[in-house]
């Protein structure tokens, strides 16, 4: 069944399932979401004050105190995460507050990123609307047609230094410091309060403890967080079995269901990610508070059905590189010389 756009439905009764699946965990409660703040930020200062401290005693000890501290950070995002998705409190404005204040913490104007990753949820899986709130990922026909001076950008993206590295310091540093060309009005404004709010932490805490002591203390934070973050998001979408299809093909709950991985983590690593693991659940109901995910998943069975990855076998993901559109599944660079023989073989039609 196709809707007046070309874009392939499920029939009513299957939607009314899992409509019906999600419906009891959309709404947030006031006291979870609360306590999640007062678990999250308090402890995050507090480290962020030991790790302070610790400049005097060893800068290894500050280091090693930057992974829980980082730890936490993530789970910040997770909370600005779910404000940007109206998710987090039942009043807008109150997401809003939350989000603003959340997302100067993890460098992040809100109501730019909100729009940016509503095109996300949106476009996912989605062959034909790449490029958007996304990772930039070529299918082997559109990279095999690039001049050699494009591949090897394209390469260079793809590198895990860059993709996990240099990338997520790029972008949390310098390009959410500025406005898209199209955006509109509240999210340029957004991106200018957030500079201004950034500058003002900035210019107290070099009066207060000095300059380079903020940087020696933020600066791994950001580097181990930033990382972390991206790590999560490219294993969302980028792992062995995912769904990807051209738009006239392109479903919304199967992108959800088979698009959109649950990294089933270890219990420490789920709460700091803030359950975001269950992202197949969260893709199908964005509206869903991340301390409800895990609880939405464990009460259906069609959710139960979806498999599960874990933390070793994911770091697979890291050698994908292209989709390959005949095979329906993500390739690395090293399958191209075989697929070209492949094609050179085939009778031509």
């Amino acid at each position: 069944m196709k809707d007046p756009m070309g874009t392939t439905t499920k029939p009513a009764s299957q939607r009314l399932s899992w409509q019906q699946a999600v419906a009891n965990y959309q709404k947030p409660d006031l006291l979870r979401s609360v306590w999640q703040l007062v678990n999250t930020l308090i402890p995050y200062c507090l480290l962020w004050y030991v790790m302070y401290r610790s400049l005097e005693v060893s800068y290894w000890m500050t280091l090693a105190l930057a992974f829980p501290t980082a730890g936490f950070l993530v789970r910040i995002f997770i909370i600005f995460h779910d404000c940007g998705h109206g998710a987090f409190f039942k009043s807008q404005r109150a997401n809003d507050i939350v989000g603003f204040v959340t997302g100067v913490l993890t460098m992040t104007p809100y109501h730019g990123w909100r729009h940016e990753h509503a095109t996300h949820h949106a476009t996912a899986g989605d062959l034909d609307r790449r490029g958007v709130g996304d990772i930039w990922t070529l299918t082997v026909k559109e990279y095999l047609a690039l001049p050699p001076w494009e591949r090897w950008k394209y390469r260079l993206y793809r590198n895990p230094l860059v993709m996990f590295l240099f990338g997520p310091l790029f972008v949390f540093l310098i390009r959410h410091r500025f406005a898209q060309r199209d955006a509109r009005k509240r999210e340029r404004y957004s991106v200018y309060w957030t500079n201004l709010a950034l500058a003002g932490i900035v210019i107290v805490m070099s009066v207060t403890i000095g300059l380079t002591s903020f940087v020696l203390v933020q600066l791994p934070i950001i580097v181990i967080a930033a990382a972390a973050g991206i790590w999560l998001f490219y294993v969302q979408h980028q792992y062995e079995g995912v769904y990807w299809e051209r738009h006239n093909k392109w479903d919304y709950v199967t992108v959800a269901l088979e698009g959109s991985s649950f990294y089933k983590l270890p219990k420490v690593l789920q709460w700091f990610t803030g359950n975001i693991g269950f992202h197949h659940v969260h893709h199908l109901s964005p509206r869903i508070p991340n301390y409800y995910l895990e609880r939405c998943h464990n009460a259906d069975p069609m959710f139960q059905q979806v498999k599960a990855i874990t933390l070793w076998p994911s770091l697979k993901s890291i050698s994908f590189r292209l989709w390959d559109e005949d095979r329906h599944e993500l390739v690395g660079f090293d399958s191209l010389k075989t697929l070209q023989e492949e094609q050179a073989s085939s009778p031509r039609r």
